[in-house]
């Protein structure tokens, strides 16, 4: 396994990371024990959850039962600032509330420190086109005047099909030397090549138990997006998730790729595909199919 920097922190973490969102949801406790030991086992390092996942604490909590000893062994990732109670008493961003939030992660994960601590939510009051680059630079200026600990990595939405951050957020990242952590590699799934165009989608696939992401992924653009690259990929004798994967590790600034998985066979994949090194050409090549 490949070992990043993340920006210029002293965090070192896997170039495959995993999300653990499905902890304690889509995953029982056993099942989650498998995943978590055979990411470890394969080198993955990046443990990325939150306080909200799996029913506000679950994800947590799943992974302060199965860690143990390895704890250690990991790079533990968390987040904080969306809503953790229903009269909205325990959520947002100011001091007061991170210093609780923080405190209840370490209980649910059982441990003393936290390696990454991450907003998880831009501050609503603000209108988002401002916030994509205001934020970094506003944050890194702040940061110099208080001599206070400055952000060191950002985790937004990239993939092949959704480069959006590349116009602002990406060009700031690189010149305040944060570390990227890309989520949704797989534009929920729509990157597996394993959904047909004009075809429904299997009933045990994610557009099928939810309508919304389909109808957010599955656009004629994206579609033949999808289908000019599974042509690119078959030529050159790879899958589309080793295509999806190595891309983003090709991109500036990206230190890990999170993706979630259900299956220890699945974190398998995920470790095995981010193993192309895509030539100037190639990455030409992809640019003129997705641009």
């Amino acid at each position: 396994m490949e070992i990043r920097n993340l920006g210029g922190s002293g965090l070192r973490v896997s170039a495959v990371g995993i999300g653990c969102n499905n902890f304690g949801q889509r995953t029982d406790l056993e099942t989650s024990r498998k995943v978590i030991h055979k990411a470890i086992d394969l080198g993955i390092t990046l443990f990325d959850t939150a306080d909200i996942y799996a029913g506000m604490g679950g994800s947590e909590t799943v992974l302060g039962t199965v860690l143990g000893d390895r704890r250690k062994d990991i790079v533990l990732a968390t987040k904080y600032s969306k809503p953790m109670a229903t009269d909205g008493t325990r959520q947002g961003a100011s001091r007061r509330y991170i210093m609780a939030a923080v405190e209840a992660s370490l209980t649910r994960l059982k441990t003393d420190y936290i390696d990454l601590y991450q907003q998880h939510d831009y501050d609503p009051l603000t209108p988002i086109d401002e916030t994509l680059r205001a934020r970094i630079a506003e944050a890194e200026y702040v940061a110099r005047q208080m001599n206070v600990n400055r952000f060191v990595s950002c985790q937004d939405e990239y993939s092949l099909v959704v480069r959006g951050i590349e116009k602002d957020l990406l060009p700031a990242a690189q010149q305040y030397n944060l570390g990227l952590l890309p989520f949704f590699p797989l534009a929920s799934g729509l990157l597996t090549g394993k959904y047909q165009r004009g075809t429904a989608a299997p009933a045990d696939t994610r557009f099928a138990k939810a309508p919304a992401l389909k109808d957010r992924y599955v656009t004629p653009r994206n579609e033949d997006i999808v289908e000019q690259l599974q042509v690119f990929a078959k030529e050159r004798g790879h899958t589309m998730l080793e295509l999806a994967f190595s891309w983003l590790a090709a991109r500036p600034q990206v230190a890990s790729v999170i993706a979630g998985a259900t299956r220890p066979e699945q974190i398998e994949q995920n470790v095995k595909a981010i193993s192309w090194k895509l030539s100037a050409d190639e990455m030409a090549e992809i640019d003129r199919i997705t641009k």
